[in-house]
């Protein structure tokens, strides 16, 4: 057996408190765990560094510059909520084009025309029928570039802003492939989301006097995939002519089998509308005015002579009584050579086409009849949709009902395929359930003297409906929306009609839909 020393055992005791001591004074590893920093702020921020560099990155080296056809531009693309596409036409205006859906737009600004290309294009108009290939050529290589620098313009971007946030080359490395990785997604993204038609449906932003000859005609609705490819030439056909014409700007040309309807609602005594329906009847050649009510403010005999422009704007006026138009008013216009006042359900062929309507039940300027009255309303709508299934039966329905109110309104579903109404102050447009298409007219007054009793003015507003002859149904439409008063701002955006609508066939059960109206 082994003997132990005597002094390794006089020893042994310290050891061992030397070894507790040392263990209790070294930190718990749950206390090493909890100081570790938590993963979701270095996501956190890690992201912000991705988008801001990225943003940079497009701001300051991702922009091209490409010549389509005899224009010069400049694409980029632009973070965003909705995407879609700007072009920028200086000094005309805008486009906006609802081309995709993705977290960036692309923006085209159009730089200058090429003076030899645009004046060889006005001087051999013949070159037109190869316009469009040449644009749609162009267009390919500037997006092709685009696409290319704007992933180097992301990855360098968000790799130079992560090297001097962390000032690690791996960190760095790690912000630029998630940029490209974000990029690859948007791009996948607009893609799969890709419009051709939005070129049909524009909202354009500038001068109200061009934007019919920039966004071309509604006839053009067609639904192969080269509409882009057509349409984009058109327009860059227009803007050269617009270009080119220093004086005066090129007139708009309507399609002869169209039949254009203005329709205004809601003047509210505004003398100005005068003027801006006269200048829309003669811009947009209209056929017809469609008047949905409240032309008027109290309806007194006193205010009969500001209907008296009625007779000037050269074409045919159809009207319906609203809440705050009088039966004075109403005699008053039915004696006017150009007017046709549609009441009870009346219809009347106006411009090649169909319309019946009727006058609003209640007048609230005098206070006879509480404002607002549901009842009412629709008891007058139901008497239109009596008077629209007689007319059905009798072999002559009519192609458009006209009411003030939208609560009456809503009574025609599925006896017509359009109806009109106003009321409310604000446009919109709504496919009632039994196919009817129910189109709102904003207030072409500006709200009358309402309009100063907001922080910002009331617009004014007006539409310009296109309806093909043959078949007397809506194809498109144009709202208009100007800056109200004291504004000079303009704004025209195109919709579409649905072609394949079936029309109205059916007989609905009674509307219930409600709205608030107006004082």
């Amino acid at each position: 057996m082994a003997r132990v020393p005597l002094a390794a055992l006089s020893t042994m005791p310290n050891r061992t408190w030397n070894r507790t001591r040392t263990a209790r004074t070294r930190p718990l590893p749950r206390l090493e765990l909890a100081a570790r920093p938590r993963p979701w702020p270095r996501a956190l921020g890690l992201t912000t560094v991705v988008l801001v560099g990225a943003w940079l990155g497009l701001l300051v080296v991702g922009n091209v510059r490409a010549p389509v056809g005899p224009m010069d531009t400049t694409m980029a693309l632009r973070p965003s909520v909705t995407g879609g596409t700007k072009i920028n036409i200086s000094p005309l205006g805008d486009l906006s084009l609802d081309s995709h859906v993705a977290p960036v737009r692309l923006e085209v600004n159009v730089d200058r025309l090429d003076p030899e290309r645009s004046q060889a294009l006005v001087d051999h108009p013949e070159r037109l029928s190869g316009l469009q290939d040449e644009v749609a050529r162009d267009v390919g290589h500037g997006t092709l570039d685009l696409a290319v620098r704007s992933c180097v313009a992301v990855v360098s971007g968000a790799t130079a802003l992560g090297l001097a946030v962390y000032r690690r080359p791996r960190r760095a490395l790690a912000a630029g492939g998630l940029a490209l990785a974000l990029l690859a997604a948007s791009g996948a993204s607009a893609y799969a989301t890709w419009n051709p038609k939005s070129v049909l449906e524009p909202r354009f932003s500038g001068l109200l006097s061009s934007a019919p000859s920039v966004v071309g005609n509604a006839r053009s609705i067609v639904t192969e995939f080269d509409v882009y490819q057509k349409e984009l030439a058109r327009l860059v056909t227009n803007v050269t002519k617009l270009y080119d014409v220093t004086s005066t700007l090129p007139a708009y040309r309507p399609d002869p089998s169209t039949i254009r309807v203005l329709h205004v609602s809601d003047i509210h005594l505004n003398p100005a509308s005068w003027k801006i329906i006269g200048s829309l009847v003669k811009q947009y050649q209209v056929n017809v005015i469609v008047d949905s009510g409240d032309t008027m403010d109290h309806g007194a005999a006193a205010e009969n002579g500001f209907l008296d422009p009625v007779r000037d704007l050269g074409v045919p006026y159809v009207w319906v009584r609203g809440n705050h138009d009088s039966r004075t008013t109403q005699r008053y216009l039915e004696r006017m050579k150009n007017a046709h006042v549609l009441d009870d359900g009346r219809a009347e062929t106006v411009a090649g086409l169909r319309f019946a309507g009727i006058g609003d039940p209640q007048f609230t300027p005098d206070r006879s009849v509480v404002a607002g009255s549901e009842a009412s309303e629709e008891l007058a709508g139901a008497r239109l949709a009596s008077a629209l299934r007689d007319q059905q039966a009798a072999g002559t329905p009519a192609d458009v009902a006209v009411a003030h109110e939208p609560s009456a309104a809503r009574e025609t579903d599925g006896l017509v395929p359009l109806v009109l109404c106003g009321h409310l102050h604000h446009e919109g447009t709504e496919m009632l359930p039994y196919g009817t298409r129910l189109r709102m007219e904003g207030s072409t007054g500006g709200s009358g003297l309402r309009a100063v009793e907001h922080k910002y003015p009331a617009p004014i507003e007006a539409s310009i409906l296109y309806f093909d002859r043959d078949s007397r149904r809506l194809q498109a439409w144009d709202a208009i929306r100007l800056g109200g008063l004291g504004l000079t701002t303009a704004e025209v955006s195109r919709h579409l009609a649905d072609e394949n609508q079936p029309g109205a066939t059916r007989s609905p059960a009674p509307s219930s839909g409600t709205v608030t109206a107006s004082p």
